[in-house]
């Protein structure tokens, strides 16, 4: 039998067992440092934490400090929150969560990326409802506030991922994933590029208040489909991968007033033709990059280096810290959520 049909039918064998049964598995960990020893145990084990939702594509996980996870399930049109212990089901927090029409056409309708402002409210990429907002209480049906939702007039892509700053600027990335076709060509897409932006003092906008298209604006406008977003420790460097058709990894320095100076490739993974590519990412306590990216979640030292990668069975989409000492990396991957011991782990937000 040829070696590459070989280690398919291994891979399709670990992930049929991986998406059948919930629990502790062995998992493979690629250790490309031995600096990889100071951040995970090896042998890794990686825990299923959700199982029989028959979901299709999980997203934007994120822990809430009152002990639970919330995360997107994008076609679904929906967020999940998922209580420990290991077992329980998720359950249906919201829906939707993106598009509120009736008529969509396309493949991911529903939020996307998550993260909490200073003052634990829930902040959402909307994907296919074209803004970012901001539950004001965790009671889904309770008030809500737009914090953006257009660029100069005109309608933002698909919002994807959210980071705030510790001046309370939210920051996000917009590729066209959220539109029906998902192309630059999309009938519905106003915006000739996909950008990065920054959202000016939303942690201080008052409860309903409608979008200052003043407090908006565009800092990046290269990258053909910005993805994961996220800062260094002391916020000096922030973060942005690109998914298609560079797989790559950007750091730009943060200025004084916020905005970003010229990006440096951090690292470069287009020659890797595993299922997935550069998505959701964290940052540990001492600024290692935890990243979703081909076969799994990638990790990387705060200079680029390629310390190691969690290989999992699936696409794998995003990352969050969780648990009370933040030392718990959730993993959304395809149709489940994982979670995997750290021995760092990283600030909650």
């Amino acid at each position: 039998m040829p070696k590459l049909k070989k280690e398919r039918m291994l891979q399709l064998a670990v992930a049929g067992w991986l998406t059948a049964t919930a629990g502790i598995h062995a998992q493979t960990l690629e250790r490309t440092s031995p600096q990889l020893d100071e951040l995970l145990s090896s042998p890794i084990e990686v825990e299923k934490v959700t199982t029989g939702k028959g979901f299709k594509w999980t997203e934007g996980p994120v822990w809430i400090n009152s002990g639970y996870l919330l995360f997107a399930e994008i076609p679904g049109n929906a967020i999940w929150r998922w209580v420990p212990p290991l077992g329980s089901a998720p359950e249906l927090f919201m829906r939707p969560s993106g598009y509120a029409g009736t008529a969509f056409h396309g493949p991911e309708p529903g939020s996307n990326g998550m993260t909490l402002d200073v003052r634990s409210r829930l902040t959402i990429a909307g994907h296919a409802r074209r803004n970012v907002w901001r539950l004001e209480t965790m009671d889904p049906k309770g008030q809500f506030t737009v914090l953006a939702d257009e660029y100069q007039g005109k309608n933002l892509n698909s919002p994807n991922d959210v980071v705030y700053s510790r001046s309370g600027d939210l920051y996000f990335t917009d590729p066209p994933y959220g539109l029906a076709t998902q192309s630059d060509k999309d009938p519905a897409k106003q915006l000739p590029f996909n950008g990065v932006y920054r959202v000016r003092g939303a942690t201080t906008k008052a409860p309903g208040a409608p979008p200052d298209p003043a407090a908006l604006e565009l800092l990046v406008k290269d990258l053909t489909r910005p993805n994961g977003i996220a800062f260094s420790p002391d916020e000096k460097i922030l973060y942005v991968d690109n998914s298609e058709p560079k797989k790559i990894w950007m750091r730009y320095p943060v200025k004084a007033d916020g905005t970003l100076g010229s990006g440096r490739l951090l690292f470069d993974a287009t020659s890797d033709h595993s299922p997935g590519s550069p998505d959701g990412m964290k940052v540990d306590r001492n600024g290692n990059i935890y990243s979703a990216g081909p076969g799994g979640v990638w990790i990387f030292s705060p200079s680029g280096k390629h310390l190691g990668t969690i290989k999992m069975p699936d696409r794998t989409s995003n990352v969050a810290w969780g648990e009370a000492d933040g030392k718990t990396l959730y993993i959304t991957c395809s149709a489940d959520v994982y979670r995997v011991r750290t021995k760092v782990g990283g600030v909650l937000p």
